[in-house]
């Protein structure tokens, strides 16, 4: 085999901390990314601060407050010299692609050395609200954006009407979708339960998970005070847990600087491929709601470039914020329940904690552990962003391979660029035949409202919802599968749903 090409780009420094209930009071997220950029550069072993090498700085997200600068803001906390910025939109993919975009342009001779960090202290922040104290934290945008997108540009207005907004709505509906599709068997229901059961038997053992009590298959099912259903499936526990205070960082250099630098053998883990790709954005408008075409081209890619196969990867971190995450990621890499390799490193973001679009921060950075303890093993790790529509991928090893062909990337527009595959309708009367149902719940758990997607007779489909007692009980007990659904007109213009 020839020697790796100088510009392969290998991850040498990461880092990750939470700061638990209890523990130190968990600082700012600027004062979290200077913390958590200085230990990352430590971790590369080098014994010389590599601070004044870094010509590419990339912020993820940060959910927890709005900054004027971030990256900026960093840049002076670190006196960093001149170089490339990047900061993400909300996602939890941004991690792994501003890792990418850092490594296309070692591809391309831009930049040699690159950060990439990000921090969420949505629990100490929730902790200052309720204590009226905050949080007074520096640097505040003039004009801090109400919510961190756009609805016009992500929801259409009969998804606005029928509330088609919270993830954990969207995700329940493709959950139902395939589940239905699949026979809707209790059996196979059983393993969404057992499935988020050996995520947390991860996190259990994890320090830096933010839930340690172990949970079995059974509670995850529900039923308790402390674990209400919020929308059928799913239940309290069964959710990404957001308000948490994490962060995490990698250092990435070229194989050439990592040499020049002097970066010890085992501290280098490559990046040998990765993947994007997306769903059309409105989740009732796509071909399919039982799988994701765009979740097997980004995994697909990532592997192509890496030049090996699923049956080569010997752990995965695969997206887990919800249970039809990982169920469509199993899918999409042909992974069976009874596959006896790992599928998280973390514990998943019920148990561990989902710290906004930064999750995959921890995930990579758990990998990268991973992977120097085992050389040989390959690793693979996945994020999702919205509605399950934006897809990436990531495949790891400490043995370079070769260096592939980075996938095309273009900076798409957020509106208009992924058209939908089928039409979703404004109105709909009439029957119509139910592909995906949840029943939404109270804070007791008592089921209140039903939303389904509906396929129409000329192809088309629509946003249905009831707060009908029969139709919330009918959707409630799973009564909606194969069902056909007489549509009317609700309140405000919209799809009244009967069963």
């Amino acid at each position: 085999m020839s020697a790796p090409d100088p510009r392969t780009p290998v991850l040498v420094g990461t880092a990750r901390r939470t700061w638990h209930p209890g523990d130190e009071p968990a600082p700012e997220p600027l004062d979290m990314w200077t913390l958590i950029a200085r230990a990352a550069v430590e971790d590369a072993g080098t014994g010389r601060d590599l601070l004044p090498e870094v010509d590419d700085l990339s912020v993820v997200h940060c959910q927890s407050w709005a900054y004027d600068r971030p990256a900026d803001r960093l840049v002076e906390e670190l006196d960093l010299g001149p170089g490339h910025r990047e900061e993400s939109i909300l996602a939890g993919t941004s991690p792994q692609r501003l890792i990418a975009h850092a490594a296309e342009r070692m591809l391309a001779g831009a930049t040699s050395v690159a950060l990439v960090v990000g921090a969420e202290a949505l629990h100490t922040r929730k902790v200052l609200e309720r204590a009226g104290e905050g949080p007074h934290w520096r640097h505040q945008h003039d004009t801090p954006p109400v919510l961190p997108i756009d609805i016009d540009e992500w929801y259409l207005p009969t998804e606005v009407a029928h509330g088609v907004l919270p993830a954990w709505l969207t995700f329940a509906l493709l959950e139902q979708a395939r589940w239905a599709a699949r026979g809707g068997t209790g059996a196979d229901r059983a393993v969404l339960y057992r499935t988020l059961a050996d995520l947390n038997s991860v996190a259990v053992t994890n320090p830096d998970a933010w839930f340690h009590d172990r949970r079995t298959a059974e509670a995850f099912a529900g039923g308790s005070a402390s674990n209400r259903m919020v929308t059928t499936p799913y239940t309290k526990w069964s959710t990404a847990f957001m308000d948490v205070d994490m962060a995490a960082g990698q250092l990435l250099m070229t194989l050439e600087a990592a040499d020049r630098l002097g970066v010890p053998e085992d501290r280098r883990v490559f990046l040998r491929g990765w993947g994007f790709a997306r769903e059309a954005v409105h989740l009732g408008a796509r071909a399919d709601l039982t799988a994701s075409a765009a979740m097997v081209a980004a995994t697909g890619t990532a592997l192509k470039m890496a030049d090996v196969s699923v049956d080569d990867v010997d752990v995965f971190d695969l997206y887990s914020c919800f249970g039809s995450a990982v169920a469509f990621g199993r899918d999409a890499l042909g992974l069976s329940e009874a596959d006896p390799r790992p599928i998280s490193v973390t514990g998943g973001l019920a148990s561990h904690g989902g710290p906004s679009s930064n999750y995959m921060g921890h995930s990579i950075s758990h990998m990268v552990d991973r992977l120097r303890a085992a050389p040989d093993e390959v690793g693979m790790t996945t994020g999702i962003g919205m509605h399950m529509t934006k897809h990436v991928a990531g495949v790891w090893s400490a043995t370079p391979g070769p260096l592939g062909t980075p996938p095309p990337h273009t900076e798409q527009s957020w509106l208009g660029d992924q058209p939908d595959d089928v039409v979703v309708a404004d109105a709909a009367r009439g029957p119509a035949r139910v592909l995906a149902a949840t029943a939404i719940c109270g804070r007791d758990g008592t089921p209140e409202r039903a939303v389904a997607i509906c396929g129409l007779e000329d192809g088309t489909r629509c946003y249905a919802a009831s707060e009908h007692p029969d139709t919330v009980g009918a959707v409630a007990d799973d009564a909606w599968v194969g069902a056909t659904a007489d549509l009317r007109e609700g309140p405000g213009g919209t799809n009244l749903l009967t069963l």
